[in-house]
């Protein structure tokens, strides 16, 4: 049985156990997130032993070379020590410019970092807090484009007495938080620009996409670009004026908002006529419309964000349908576990 050594805390390693398992099993205050080596929040560094090579998937090469990790993703099958060593060169403070809801439970933070913060549209971004000697800390998608906007854009969701949304909701202008990254290959790449491009996600999965649209928009991406943004019902789409306004200023860019219910919102006997966007709302789930609309998708370049179960589900369909897995790009991010939990 491996052992895993970190400061004076050494643990024995059960085969189903991950590094960041085991550590935080024997009390060890390692922070994560997504769980999935998505948002890179439980990096660590090796001190001495061997990483098995998935464990530095998706890792810089600059920190790879440096022997930092995904404890959530490491399994070793010898002894390995190892450091909670920051990377400082990758942390970031910025201060609130704006906070205000975009939906009933979507929060728009704008930020500004006090030195130059690079990224790609689509990219994501750590946010950092200590709450009660924890570090706690959350990815969220980037919304804002660098080359038009002055600051960073997030989306975060609010969840009930989630410990990021309580801290997030007590933000004012002029705050000052931490910030780690960016990170992620899901961004557009000028080039191509005819090229066809798909874009689909739920809820605030809609942050990175619509980076990812305004930025092929700027671009002058001349392809056809559709965007397929779902919900359970209407309340939970937002930016519907803003994606409608741009569908009607580029007739290259056609907007499809969907829904599962509509009819959980409106009281009209014909729920989706009450729909005001300028744009149709239609009902189905987004496999339902992706099959109905793109029975073929050889040669389309496609964005992906949500849930991991359907970015993986959405990923195969696109797949059979003729694109190619090169094409395929997607950062899928899973919930943080609720308090009490090991993260």
């Amino acid at each position: 049985m491996a052992k895993v050594t970190l400061g004076a805390l050494t643990v024995d390693r059960k085969p189903t156990e991950s590094v960041l398992d085991c550590l935080q099993s024997a009390g060890a205050k390692i922070p994560s997130g997504c769980r999935t080596g998505s948002c890179q929040s439980c990096m660590l560094r090796l001190v001495d032993g061997v990483t098995p090579p998935e464990a530095q998937r998706g890792v810089k090469d600059t920190l790879r070379t440096r022997g930092f990790f995904l404890a959530c993703q490491a399994r070793p099958t010898v002894d390995i020590v190892v450091t909670t060593e920051a990377n400082a060169a990758d942390s970031y403070t910025a201060q609130v410019l704006s906070s205000q809801l975009l939906s009933a439970d979507v929060l728009q933070l704008r930020l500004v970092p006090t030195r130059p913060f690079p990224y790609f549209p689509g990219q994501f971004l750590n946010l950092v807090q200590e709450l009660n000697g924890e570090l706690l800390i959350r990815s969220y998608s980037i919304a804002s484009i660098p080359n038009q906007d002055s600051y960073l854009e997030l989306h975060l969701r609010l969840v009930p007495q989630g410990r990021m949304t309580t801290f997030a909701q007590t933000l004012k202008v002029g705050d000052t938080v931490q910030l780690r990254g960016p990170s992620g290959d899901c961004f557009y790449v000028a080039g191509r620009p005819d090229q066809p491009l798909l874009l689909i996600g739920t809820g605030t999965g809609l942050a990175p996409l619509y980076g990812i649209l305004r930025e092929a928009l700027r671009s002058g991406h001349q392809g056809p670009i559709t965007l397929l943004h779902g919900a359970q019902n209407p309340s939970g789409l937002y930016l519907v004026s803003e994606l409608s306004a741009l569908a009607q200023q580029h007739a290259n860019l056609t907007y499809v908002p969907c829904v599962l219910q509509s009819s959980t919102l409106f009281t009209s006997a014909a729920p989706i006529a009450a729909w005001s966007a300028t744009v149709p709302l239609v009902e189905g789930s987004l496999s339902q419309q992706l099959a109905a609309r793109f029975p073929k998708l050889a040669g389309f370049r496609v964005f992906l964000c949500g849930a991991p179960a359907l970015v993986q589900a959405l990923r195969r369909q696109i797949f059979l349908a003729g694109a190619s897995s090169r094409e395929i790009f997607a950062d899928a991010f899973a919930m943080a576990p609720p308090p009490g939990t090991s993260a």
